[in-house]
């Protein structure tokens, strides 16, 4: 067994899809037509093989009080890997990417969180070796 998809819910898939390629760096991996919505994935350059982000559209109305939760709570919705985290946090910053504060040594971790814009947190992580 495997896990292929992993979704984050997205105010606005359009303005997801921008960030998530132009700002991160993944690459569209599918983009379906679904009635309204899209099937919309992508994927990090730098990622496992095979395994996609679905950019989820918020329209299921509890969906929308629960994202809305977590972000005022400060609570990231994933978590992506970086091995510098200072430059990312450098690049990503310069590219206008609001972050909630520097990357802070948390023992086996460095890290920090940003928004994505469509109604996330984002937990940006460095294992320290």
């Amino acid at each position: 067994m495997q896990i292929k998809f992993v979704s984050i819910t997205v105010d606005d898939q359009e303005k997801a899809l921008q960030f998530y390629t132009k700002v991160l760096g993944f690459k569209k991996m599918a983009d379906i037509p679904m009635g309204e919505y899209r099937w919309l994935t992508v994927v990090s350059p730098d990622g496992i093989d095979g395994v996609e982000l679905v950019l989820e559209p918020m329209a299921f109305q509890p969906a929308q009080v629960y994202q809305k939760a977590l972000f005022e709570a400060g609570i990231p919705a994933s978590a992506f890997t970086t091995a510098d985290i200072k430059t990312e946090y450098a690049r990503l910053s310069k590219l206008g990417v609001k972050f909630h504060g520097e990357p802070v040594s948390q023992g086996p971790i460095t890290s920090a969180t940003f928004e994505d814009g469509c109604g996330n947190l984002i937990h940006l992580v460095q294992p320290n070796a």
